[in-house]
């Protein structure tokens, strides 16, 4: 992506998983967000499945997706998966922080 505006890593140290999002916002709102992951393949599907819940939409309302939205949205995954979803909320719960507080 070129000219984010911002760019996070999160990374699971018990597993080794690691998630990076590029975000770029446009009157609040997400105009662009890509991901690249390291890991199993729930913290691939996750990272993808981050983006696309978030895409085109308004901060705010992704402001308070929660991992087990993210779970139902990717069709369920085995209970110790579930840390890849938790990864991939942890990134943009990041992401918007730091859009938030580079807009202050």
């Amino acid at each position: 992506m070129e000219k984010p505006d911002v760019i996070v890593t999160q990374e699971n140290p018990v597993c080794g998983d690691v998630l990076e999002l590029s975000v770029r916002s446009d009157h609040d709102q997400i105009a662009q967000i890509r991901f690249r992951a390291k890991g199993c393949v729930p913290a691939v599907a996750c990272g993808s499945a981050i983006t696309e819940l978030a895409q085109g939409k308004m901060l705010a309302e992704i402001t308070n997706l929660t991992r087990e939205n993210l779970i139902e949205y990717v069709g369920g995954l085995p209970a110790a998966s579930s840390h890849a979803a938790q990864l991939a909320i942890d990134a943009l719960h990041q992401a918007l922080e730091k859009i938030s507080s580079n807009r202050a």
